[in-house]
């Protein structure tokens, strides 16, 4: 699906006074403060065979660096600029947050109200605690109880994508406590979005053009892409170099903005509270500390607040930021606003963003300290907990039907888990850590949204709650065309 309104380069919009929206034109630095990173980045496009990657640096107000290399489109031979425009995958989060606290700052909508004040007919369900405690402030933070989510429509399958009630209906399931722990979901942000189109009473796409994109100037953004960009549009590639077919998602606020690495730059510029002449005061200095603001823990040093990710760094740095990534998608913003500097890397293919990155804010800052390449280790043998062993019996409910469960936890360490009447399954990579049993299994959750993706890979994750394992199990797939639809999951130690 795209955007009906079309996006002019050039648009005049009054704000208090009448202004034109125009590109910011700053002076570039010399050609030779950022030629190290220049021959990174082409090593990188070399090296592992990317299409493309866009770049833009602003400090102090001012847009220092951006550039493009490689190519938006392989097969039309169009060359990566600053305003090519990129699906920005979750990095539409922080943008899809600024316009909520627009309706926020208006007093239309309370980040502390339940969000079920703001849907219509389709209610988020509690399968644990109370749907209450699931505010609009929770669902931004990724705390309000709400699972991993990811479905994709492409454009050369039949399938449709559902309406955003149906997938409250079918998804919308509290499967932890509100504010219990911090649980990233697609779904979450799909339905802030969602509520943004309910309460401004515009389509979504409609609300963020009018009320964030043409005010802060971004002419090279959009939700999809809308009549008259698809000249700038990066073609979204593979891991073996081949377009894929525009995709959409039942998550939009979550996935579904373009932007360019020189609007986002923009964007980010805003959010370091830079007040550029050229932009409108969509919100106060006092909203944007207050979504940069961690009201969630993600991990020690790391925190999330209403779309921005903060981190508090070893080398003193304090960090906003958010990462992007899906099929033929990377990209990173980040804000170090101790310096009012702004980073955006943006890539049209399934690639890693922050060593890029981490070369750019060192050419800008030398103490930055760049992270050493991660090697994932290996996980260490499981020992069960007396609590755990023994058999647990129990269902696993679907918005179809309920399938009956059996998980039996050896001394040996080793788990098995059987739903219905299908194959036992050995459950893998298992970890017991802070009450939660979590590993990967194989099974059919019997649903059309899974059955139609060969979804048969289950990501197990439940709680210990004395005598009762409940949680989430995730139906999904890896690979280029994803899906993770999460059911709950509840059984009794026998």
């Amino acid at each position: 699906m795209r955007s009906s309104s079309p996006l002019l380069p050039f648009i005049w919009h009054s704000c208090s006074v009448l202004v034109i929206v125009l590109f910011s034109v700053f002076p570039l630095p010399a050609q030779n403060d950022f030629d190290g990173v220049r021959v990174y980045i082409r090593s990188q496009l070399l090296e592992h065979s990317i299409p493309s990657v866009s770049v833009a640096v602003a400090q102090h107000g001012k847009i220092i660096w951006e550039e493009g290399f490689g190519w938006a489109d392989r097969e039309q031979r169009i060359p990566a600029t600053a305003n090519t425009m990129y699906s920005v995958a979750s990095i539409s989060k922080p943008i899809t947050a600024t316009g909520l606290m627009i309706l926020v700052q208006g007093g239309k909508i309370d980040l502390d109200r339940p969000i079920n004040d703001y849907l219509g007919d389709a209610k988020i369900q509690a399968r644990m605690g109370n749907p209450a405690g699931a505010t609009v402030r929770r669902v931004a933070n990724h705390s309000s109880g709400l699972p991993s989510h990811g479905q994709f429509f492409f454009s050369d399958e039949p399938y449709q994508t559902p309406s955003y009630d149906e997938t409250i209906v079918r998804y919308g399931n509290l499967i932890t406590m509100p504010g219990e722990r911090f649980k990233y979901s697609n779904l979450g942000y799909g339905i802030l979005g969602y509520v943004e189109a309910r309460v401004s009473g515009e389509s979504y796409e409609d609300f963020m053009r009018e009320t964030v994109f043409i005010k802060l100037g971004m002419t090279h953004t959009s939700v999809g892409i809308g009549p008259g960009l698809d000249q700038f549009q990066a073609i979204r590639y593979d891991e073996k170099g081949i377009p894929f077919p525009f995709f959409d998602f039942d998550h939009r606020g979550a996935s579904a903005i373009y932007s360019s690495a020189h609007d986002l730059v923009r964007f980010g510029m805003f959010h370091l509270k830079d007040h550029l002449p050229d932009q409108c005061a969509i919100l106060s200095d006092a909203s944007i500390d207050e979504m940069h603001r961690p009201t969630m823990m993600q991990g020690p040093n790391r925190g999330y607040g209403i779309g921005w990710l903060s981190a508090d760094r070893s080398d003193g740095y304090r960090v906003i930021s958010h990462d992007g990534g899906m099929p033929g998608v990377s990209g990173k913003l980040m804000l170090v606003p101790s310096e009012d500097l702004a980073v955006v890397v943006l890539s049209n293919a399934r690639v890693e963003m922050d060593r890029i990155a981490d070369q750019i804010v060192k050419a800008v800052l030398p103490k930055w300290k760049v992270a050493e390449e991660e090697h994932d280790a290996p996980l260490p043998p499981f020992h069960p907990d007396t609590q755990l062993l023994g058999v647990w019996k129990g269902s696993l409910h679907t918005y179809q039907k309920d399938l009956a469960v059996t998980i039996k936890v050896l001394p040996c360490g080793d788990v098995h888990v059987k739903l219905g009447e299908q194959p036992e399954s050995l459950l893998n990579e298992v970890q017991f850590k802070d009450g939660w049993l979590s590993g990967q299994a194989l099974g059919d959750v019997g649903t059309g949204d899974a059955s139609r993706r060969h979804a048969n890979l289950l990501w197990l994750d439940v709680k210990l709650r004395g005598e009762v394992l409940n949680g989430g199990v995730t139906a999904g797939v890896d690979g280029s065309r994803p899906v993770a639809l999460t059911q709950w999951l509840e059984v009794k130690k026998q």
